[in-house]
This record gives C-alpha cells, sequence and structure tokens, in this order.
C-alpha cells in the first residue's frame, strides 16, 4: 500500500460510499473509466479485490470494508491538515465545501459567483446530492456545509433557517385542473401524481404537505430527475408536487401552470446545516454569515415566486415551520 495515493483513496471512498462507478464518477468529475482505472490501481497496491460484482450491483468486499474506514481516517486526516494550514489564509484564501440537494442547484451556483465576487480567491468544492447522500457527507465528515430543507433530527447538527422555500402543485397549462379554483385535497388526490424517489427531501416534504399521509396518492411515475419530472408534467403526464424554485422559468414561460390546491403553497425553509462541534474554517463560517444575511433576498432575485398563476386560496398557504415564511 505504500504506493497507494491519496486521490485513489478519495476515488475508493466515493464509489464505496455510492456503490456505483458512475455516479462517483459524476460526483467527482470524472469520466468512468477514469474512476475504474483508478480503483484498479488501488486493487493492485492492496493486493486483494476491493469490490464483487453480483448481477448489475456491485458490493464491498472483506477487505474493501476494512479498507473503507482506514481510507476516511486519511482522507479526514488530510483534510484536517488542509483546514488548519487554511485558518492562516483567512477567508480570500480558503476553500468552501458545501454540498446541497439537489432542488438547490437551480440557484445556488450563482449565490456561490456572488460570494466568490465579494471575496476573491476562495476556492469553491459544491456538490449536489439526494437527502441520504446528504446526511452521509454530513455524519462522515465530508462537507463543511450542508444546504438542505429538512435538517437531521439523529445527528448533533446545528441547523439554522435562512431562506423561504415554498412547495406547489404544478400541472401542463392544459390540465382540467389548471384554472379551477381552491381544489379540495382529496380532489387532488385522484390525479396522476409524477414523484421524486423516496429518499429525496421532495418526497419526505410532500409527506408534510399531505398530512404526513401518501398512501392515497396515486403515483404514476417515481423519477429521481427534476428536469425529467418537469418534462413529464409538461406532456400531461400527471401533476406534481415541487419546489417553486425549481420551476420558475417554466412558470414565467407558461409551460407550466401552479395548480390552486386548498393549503399550497407550502412553506418551508432553506437550512443551512454543519456538525455542531466542527470548527468551521474562516471562509465556511464567512459563507454561513452571507447566506444568513443576503441569502433570502438573492433566492428572491434569482429565482422568483409570488404566487402568480393561481388565484390565492381561500384557506390560505400553509406554512408548518416557524420561521420566515414570506416571499418579498
Amino acid at each position: 500500500m505504500k504506493h497507494a495515493t491519496l486521490r485513489q483513496l478519495k476515488v475508493f471512498e466515493a464509489v464505496a460510499r455510492l456503490l456505483s462507478f458512475s455516479r462517483a464518477a459524476e460526483e467527482l468529475h470524472l469520466t468512468q473509466p477514469a474512476v475504474s482505472t483508478q480503483v484498479r490501481k488501488l486493487e493492485e497496491h492492496a493486493g486483494n479485490a476491493l469490490f464483487e460484482q453480483f448481477g448489475k450491483k456491485i458490493y464491498l468486499t472483506p477487505a474493501g470494508t476494512e479498507l473503507l474506514q482506514i481510507s476516511r481516517a486519511i482522507i479526514q486526516q488530510f483534510e484536517a491538515a488542509e483546514n488548519a494550514m487554511l485558518q492562516f489564509n483567512g477567508v480570500s484564501g480558503g476553500k468552501l465545501n458545501v454540498g446541497v440537494i439537489s432542488a438547490g442547484d437551480y440557484f445556488f451556483p450563482r449565490l456561490l459567483v456572488e460570494f466568490a465576487s465579494r471575496h476573491r480567491g476562495v476556492t469553491l468544492n459544491f456538490t449536489v446530492h439526494n437527502r441520504a447522500e446528504l446526511m452521509s457527507r454530513i455524519a462522515d465528515n465530508l462537507t463543511d456545509l450542508a444546504i438542505m430543507v429538512r435538517p437531521p433530527t439523529d445527528l448533533d447538527t446545528l441547523n439554522q433557517p435562512f431562506a423561504p422555500h415554498p412547495y406547489v402543485i404544478v400541472a401542463a397549462p392544459n390540465h382540467p385542473l389548471a384554472d379551477v379554483p381552491r381544489i379540495p385535497v382529496a380532489r387532488l388526490m385522484r390525479e396522476p401524481f409524477v414523484v421524486r424517489e423516496k429518499a429525496s427531501d421532495t418526497w419526505h416534504s410532500m409527506e408534510d404537505g399531505f398530512g404526513g399521509d401518501l398512501s392515497g396518492i396515486n403515483v404514476a411515475m417515481e423519477i429521481r430527475s427534476t428536469e425529467t419530472i418537469k418534462q413529464a408534467v409538461i406532456a400531461g403526464m400527471g401533476v406534481s408536487f415541487m419546489s417553486a424554485h425549481t420551476v420558475s422559468q417554466e412558470l414565467r414561460a407558461g409551460s407550466l401552470r401552479v395548480l390552486d390546491v386548498e393549503g399550497f403553497p407550502l412553506m418551508l425553509n432553506w437550512y443551512v446545516v454543519h456538525r455542531r462541534t466542527k470548527r468551521l474554517p474562516p471562509v465556511a463560517q464567512a459563507f454561513k454569515d452571507f447566506l444568513l444575511a443576503d441569502g433570502p433576498g438573492l433566492i428572491a432575485q434569482i429565482v422568483p415566486f409570488d404566487g402568480v398563476r393561481c388565484a390565492p386560496s381561500a384557506t390560505g398557504p400553509r406554512d408548518i415551520t416557524d420561521a420566515r415564511a414570506g416571499i418579498d
């Protein structure tokens, strides 16, 4: 193992965590052959197979399971050393490690660009995940800050809301319910739904929106990709519960409509999350302060949503949080 490299360990850790060469390649911004090559070289150094395949799925071998724990410890030690050195660089010379759930990638890059414009020399490491993946990164201390809608309840984290996050029911413009006012939830439940996977923040937020019980939902399709869901709804395959921030452009273009459903929009919040005991590098603390101070206004500019394209519901929007729920 003396010739193994940190790069090989990082690639191996990503494949082992995701149990997928293709998803690891996507996360690491590498080609799948490059990922396979790095893992193969590490196996040569280790003298053992680290993965085995059954059908289309891969699994860690006993040797791989053992090496995974060691690899994570080594990676964390290198990151600790890097963060310790960055303390001397301050904000402008720092490296920002931040992960966000997929709904955030519709506005988050522009927040990062704005932050970087205020702090020259900042290096950005930005990754997008579903809820389960992001929770894993927090638990394994693989990210400084996590941006999500539903903070973890089983980890010792500090969770601070920084911006409102509305959820709406969308449909194609020619949908029979498109111009119906104050649609009862019971009527909506009869419509075919195109939904995100059950591990996603969107699915869990939808549970809140429908009182915690989705057993009556008519699920027509379950899709991991928000973009594919939008295209399915535009094509008339059903309605969908979606973050208003992910459909801002389609609403302005008129390719999607917000249905006037009783109790909607559902108002949640964006949270910035980190381990309570984590010593944030100066750049991470500065970015957190930036989100708390300027996040709401910037997000409202980037992905505006004011409830247009559906008449106000008689019951009004539902706010299940005690934090800020208004949209400027």
